[in-house]
């Protein structure tokens, strides 16, 4: 009997949040300033959707890569001044391995070069 309840009323709760969420979450009063890009109080100039450079996108996404690479980095460090271990040494030396076999790549492919 309390099984059946509790069932109920979780039905119910989760339907209301359903309904509550739908009735909140709709649009309303769409006009030109709401709909056009922000900045900064002044009226947009040029489209939002301009085209930008792939080259720099490419610079943006490798600078990432290498950003999460270094701090990959940190703890062999510390791994080197403190814990020296045969374990330890080989997998770090294999992770950079890696690491310049990548570079490597990047530099043949022309992904490192701005101009070319």
């Amino acid at each position: 009997m309390v099984m059946g309840m509790s069932v109920v009323f979780v039905c119910i709760v989760s339907f209301l949040f359903t309904g509550l969420f739908l009735l909140l979450s709709e649009k309303r009063g769409l006009d030109r300033e709401k709909c056009s890009p922000y900045e900064c109080g002044f009226e947009p100039i040029g489209s939002a959707r301009s085209p930008f450079s792939i080259r720099f996108f490419l610079v943006a996404v490798l600078f990432v890569v290498f950003d999460v690479e270094v701090v990959l980095l940190m703890p062999f460090v510390y791994m080197f001044f403190y814990g020296k271990s045969l374990l330890g040494i080989l997998s770090s030396s294999g992770f950079l391995f890696i690491l310049f076999v990548g570079l490597y790549h990047e530099y043949r492919e022309g992904s490192l070069e701005w101009v070319g």
